[in-house]
């Protein structure tokens, strides 16, 4: 009966979201493109090279390391269980729903600014890909705003697939694209080893404790394909794989174009703290100027993904929530031919292009690009805190708990506290010193809307946490065992077994 209730507010004929639909290279693409390499190559590691110089590569190589704990912690949950927006389920069975409904509304948050800065970093690179091929025309970054954000809708509204299959194909170009140049960078001199970096020259402890901070920071996301557990083939299997996989392919991408920006830039005499626009500038400086165009396209598909998988991630975590009545139960409802939650779709994409629109009234993309990715990073480090505590008491109640869980917990905490203190000391300038207080701010409305919500509808906390254990005990001992069988059966099928039919145009 009190499942019944929770639930109430959708219609029983809802088709909810489409089952076993993606395999792991789909799910793998999700994390990989949340966290967007590219963007960390094309814009941010100038700004890690400006506090660790010669260490940079050192500080992403640190940071990687130090985010595998917080992937251990959230693979207990992944490995034994999987379901829509599940960060917020798992946080809400080790932690209580409080803990659950609070970490959403800090997911949210996260895909919401990070969509921001892949629509921003859109507009910037469709601008330079303009201007590389000579048209001088001024279009306003609204327009690559409202292009973007359409584009990312209509994919998003019709099937999963789709969206996670140009999500892998776009990333997979624009990092193509990026090696082709570090080659050319590397071959030009023989190959020469850089030993001012392997030696970490010039590097203080002070400046590669900041880098690391931005590194962190470059590599959050790898966490989203969890919200894909409820659409994925053998959950249990992929998607523990996916986040773990997604952290280290990019961080050792991230520790390698570091090294290659760096020494390409010592090299053609530049002065690499001070690019905006790092492989355009080294290209130039080697000669292949021609490849501004191409990091350009690569740069704008990879961020369009940026955007595309958050909208993913972001309205997976909102389904959910409006199912166990946080949200209106509108927004719990799935698309009857897409089964994709499109309602949630298209209100978080709404917002996520309103809100740079507006911004563009007093300021420039590049401006807002940094200003979304350091807001995000407040709700990142706020769910990886959770989700590493949530992981030994969740073990507990299972009666699994094991002393290398609690010191990989320890250890992540330690961790995170890094670029925790990094946000606030030194004291940023203003209006960033501002942001913590703006993220407060927002979950205090949180926790207040929370609070009217149980007044409303008494025993709706604990309705969700029952409806969270039911969702999560099942998948234990049957998710993989279906797929399985769901592949078997598809391979053997008979004549007279019939087909599904095609998805609607």
């Amino acid at each position: 009966m009190t499942m019944q209730r929770t639930m109430s507010a959708l219609p029983g004929s809802d088709p909810g979201l489409r089952k076993h639909a993606l395999g792991f290279p789909t799910v793998l693409a999700q994390s990989i493109a949340v966290i967007s390499p590219t963007m960390t190559a094309v814009l941010i590691i100038p700004l890690a090279f400006g506090d660790a110089g010669n260490g940079t590569w050192l500080s992403y190589a640190f940071g990687t390391v130090m985010l595998v704990f917080v992937a251990l912690c959230l693979n207990q949950f992944a490995k034994r269980s999987a379901l829509a927006g599940s960060m917020y389920g798992y946080i809400g069975r080790g932690l209580g729903p409080t803990a659950g409904v609070l970490s959403g509304w800090t997911l949210i948050w996260c895909y919401m600014f990070i969509g921001i800065a892949g629509l921003t970093g859109f507009s910037i690179f469709a601008a330079q890909l303009l201007a590389a091929v000579g048209i001088e025309t001024i279009v306003p970054p609204v327009v690559f705003f409202l292009v973007s954000a359409g584009a990312c809708w209509f994919i998003a509204y019709k099937d999963i697939r789709v969206s996670s299959i140009l999500t892998l194909l776009f990333e997979c170009l624009s990092v193509a694209c990026i090696l082709c140049l570090a080659a050319i960078v590397l071959f030009e001199h023989g190959f020469a080893i850089d030993t001012a970096q392997l030696q970490v020259k010039g590097m203080s402890v002070h400046g590669l404790s900041l880098a690391v901070v931005i590194s962190i920071f470059s590599l959050v996301g790898f966490e989203s394909a969890t919200a894909l557990g409820g659409e994925a083939k053998r959950p249990l299997a992929n998607i523990p794989r996916a986040v773990t996989a997604s952290l280290l392919i990019t961080g050792a991408f991230m520790v390698f174009m570091s090294y290659v920006e760096v020494f390409g830039a010592r090299h053609a005499g530049l002065s690499l703290g001070s690019l905006t626009a790092p492989l355009t500038d080294i290209a130039k400086a080697y000669g292949v100027s021609y490849f501004r165009i191409p990091v350009a396209m690569g740069a704008m598909v990879s961020f369009f993904s940026l955007t595309l998988s958050c909208l993913n991630a972001g309205s997976r975590i909102v389904y959910p929530m409006a199912r166990h009545a946080i949200f209106p139960g509108h927004l719990g409802r799935s698309h009857r031919a897409n089964q994709t939650p499109h309602v949630a779709i298209t209100v978080f994409i709404a917002v996520m292009v309103v809100i740079p629109m507006v911004l563009e009234v007093f300021t420039n993309p590049l401006t807002t690009f940094g200003d979304a990715g350091t807001l995000a990073a407040f709700g990142f480090l706020t769910a990886y805190f959770l989700i590493s505590f949530a992981a030994p008491a969740y073990l507990r109640k299972r009666g699994e708990l094991r002393r290398q869980n609690v010191v990989t917990t320890v250890l992540a905490a330690l961790f995170l506290l890094v670029p925790t203190v990094g946000s606030f000391y030194p004291v940023p300038p203003f209006p960033v010193d501002v942001f913590p207080y703006i993220f407060l701010g927002y979950m205090a409305f949180g926790s207040a809307w929370l609070f009217v919500v149980s007044r409303r509808r008494r025993g709706v906390l604990n309705e969700i946490d029952m409806d969270l254990e039911a969702s999560m005990l099942s998948p234990d001992k049957h998710t993989d065992e279906v797929d399985r069988a769901l592949e078997r059966e598809a391979g053997a099928a008979a004549p007279d077994v019939p087909v599904a039919a095609p998805l609607p145009a």
